[in-house]
């Protein structure tokens, strides 16, 4: 299998007057193609450090971030941004959609900062796989839950990156729709050989994970 996200050695650490707070402690991690891999553990363990670094949003003190084989964490913030529309998709517990946009106005959304073209049949072909074509002309107040979800799915898969960060996707939905999401999310990463790496509460949804690790006081393990 392909690794497509690794981390080498990374660590964070903060520094305050009195003492030094070890958010991450010495860490490796790899995720490869066509995985899904949950990540599970109490508030305030590093989950949230460990999804930043991964994604670039946080800089490691030590160590490195590589997707698809390049240096990633390593590089200043305006390349990281570049990477990150390119090759990571977001996917969050609020759904992340712009009220004042239609839900194929949240796809287009990315092809005009990147100034690409629309891909209509790919969306389409997204729209169908994901049972939500019949939406494409309502606004995020108009969906259900689920429905939201289900788009904030498409939006992560439009660009066609290779890793996708999904931070408590079912946090908002009942238990019915959180399984719907977590199996379409699970046949998107393999269908699409992405790496999927899922932070989450519920302990339930590692049945569908190809490996789940436990976050406590910044050391990750590998549980299953």
């Amino acid at each position: 299998m392909k690794p497509l996200i690794e981390m080498r050695n990374i660590s964070k650490e903060f520094h305050n007057s009195q003492e030094t707070i070890y958010a991450l402690k010495p860490t490796n991690f790899v995720a490869y193609e066509g995985e899904l891999v949950g990540i599970v553990g109490p508030s305030g363990s590093g989950k949230s450090t460990f999804l930043t670094i991964l994604g670039g949003l946080q800089t490691p003190t030590t160590g490195e971030v590589i997707i698809n084989g390049e240096p990633f964490s390593s590089l200043d913030e305006k390349l990281r941004s570049k990477i990150r529309l390119k090759k990571i998709g977001f996917i969050l517990q609020t759904s992340n959609l712009i009220p004042f946009l239609k839900v194929k106005e949240q796809m287009f959304l990315y092809n005009r900062i990147n100034h690409s073209k629309v891909e209509n049949d790919w969306l389409r072909e997204l729209f169908t796989k994901l049972g939500i074509s019949k939406l494409s002309d309502k606004y995020p107040s108009e969906l259900s839950g689920g429905e939201r979800q289900r788009v904030a799915i498409v939006k992560a898969l439009y660009h066609r990156p290779n890793v996708i960060f999904a931070d408590e996707p079912t946090a908002s939905l009942d238990t019915k729709h959180a399984f719907e999401v977590i199996e379409l999310l699970k046949r998107e990463t393999k269908e699409q050989k992405k790496a999927t790496i899922m932070v989450t509460h519920d302990e339930r949804l590692t049945e569908f994970c190809d490996r789940v690790y436990q976050m406590i006081d910044g050391t990750i393990t590998q549980i299953r």
